[in-house]
């Protein structure tokens, strides 16, 4: 999967899932652009594995759910590698909190749908006038958006299945320009979002019933990331594909 000298911009690519896809990517040997949000040590931390393995990397600080922080993105990343983008990774996401319908306020459910899709749509919006033939976008969903998750995640549930649905319309849109459109969803991957929000036994429990009977790996992932990124995947557009060890089917 060679993207020798291709700019390649990762938006919350300092950690977990994000930062296996940045490190990935500069081993294929894109020029990577690491998003983060508002840990700066993380970004530099990224950047500087990559340089260490002889990438080439940048780390750019933004909230992506603000469209002064993405220009900024933006012009960070044409200034350091001039005006063509061939790869757009949207990481940018995360459950905030487990809430019910009831526990929910108005404000919380807009929060998790602008962390999770807005992040998307501008991104999109604001990269793809960079990219030409040959270009891919690849989103990050999950299997949430397929099943409507766990206890309390109605809203990121929704949102990510807002994701899968958008990436099949920017598919069709974009498609005559030549720029591919997929999304991947990660199942139960071991991550801090699992340490953070799922319980130890609940974790247990779903890797027991996993065919493979284990938690996948960020890595794993971003192999699954760095395909469709490629050219490898040349005829893979507005796909949603499933990566969780075989519990769930699509």
């Amino acid at each position: 999967m060679d993207l020798k000298d291709k700019v390649a911009v990762v938006t919350g690519g300092s950690r977990d899932i994000g930062k296996a896809v940045s490190l990935k990517l500069g081993a294929a040997g894109a020029k990577v652009v690491v998003n983060y949000y508002n840990n700066q040590a993380k970004g530099a931390e990224t950047v500087q594995e990559i340089t260490d393995a002889g990438g080439t990397a940048i780390a750019v600080g933004g909230d992506m759910t603000q469209a002064g922080d993405v220009d900024r993105l933006v012009e960070e990343t044409t200034s350091a590698f001039g005006d063509s983008v061939a790869v757009l990774v949207n990481v940018v996401g995360g459950l905030v909190a487990r809430k019910t319908l009831a526990e929910m306020d108005e404000a919380f459910f807009d929060h998790v749908i602008r962390l999770n899709l807005n992040s998307v749509f501008l991104a999109c919006k604001k990269f793809v006038p960079l990219m030409t033939d040959g270009g891919s976008i690849v989103n990050l969903s999950s299997l949430a958006g397929r099943d409507g998750g766990g206890p309390g995640a109605i809203a990121y549930a929704t949102s990510k299945g807002a994701v899968m649905t958008m990436t099949r319309g920017l598919a069709k849109e974009l498609g005559p320009s030549g720029i591919r459109v997929n999304c991947v969803c990660p199942g139960m991957i071991s991550t801090t979002f699992h340490d953070e929000f799922t319980k130890d036994e609940v974790r247990k429990n779903v890797a027991a019933s996993t065919p493979l009977r284990r938690e996948g790996q960020a890595e794993e992932v971003a192999d699954l990331v760095t395909y469709l990124a490629s050219s490898e995947s040349s005829f893979l557009t507005g796909t949603s594909v499933d990566i969780n060890g075989g519990l769930a089917f699509s």
